[in-house]
């Protein structure tokens, strides 16, 4: 879904959807999560990718989440063409007042069809605050909302994310 514009675009139930831009604070912690994962997995077989980097959540939707985690070697790293995987092990969203209700809402409901997938964390930038969502096992999901700055344990990559990696500002 490249058309050759500086905007991005979503795949909603077959529906091209353009998606907004972010703030400042949204691109900070995005890439801060990013930065720490990347530092975390090095030489793992789990790899971070950014937004760029899209997940097929069926055949008709294709979704951008701010980071995603995919482990193993299905594909070669090195020069794949690929523009979406359908295989993510965790990802990130960080909300917006525009985003959130999607994010938590619909998109939640498409990934935690994945069977790949262990972990969902929903970052808020602003109350810098977590919820993750983590696979059980194959009947549920735990549901995990912090009243409070909290590490994000991610078992599936032996990674734990404190909030000041998170939401560093410097």
């Amino acid at each position: 879904m490249d058309f050759g514009t500086d905007r991005k675009f979503e795949l909603a139930d077959g529906v091209i959807q353009m998606m907004t831009g972010g703030s400042s604070t949204h691109s900070r912690v995005a890439g801060n999560i990013y930065f720490a994962l990347r530092l975390a997995l090095r030489g793992k077989p789990c790899k971070p990718f950014n937004s760029d980097m899209g997940v097929r959540v069926s055949a008709t939707t294709v979704r951008y989440p701010d980071v995603s985690v995919y482990c193993g070697n299905p594909w070669s790293f090195e020069n794949d063409p690929a523009l979406a995987f359908d295989n993510p092990r965790v990802i990130f969203e960080v909300l917006s007042a525009s985003t959130a209700t999607l994010d938590q809402g619909t998109k939640l409901e498409e990934y935690r069809w994945l069977p790949s997938l262990d972990t969902v964390v929903f970052v808020d930038p602003v109350n810098e605050l977590t919820r993750t969502f983590q696979r059980e096992d194959e009947r549920g999901w735990n549901d995990s909302t912090f009243a409070q700055p909290h590490d994000v344990h991610l078992p599936s990559l032996g990674v734990t994310l404190t909030p000041d990696e998170i939401f560093a500002r410097d």
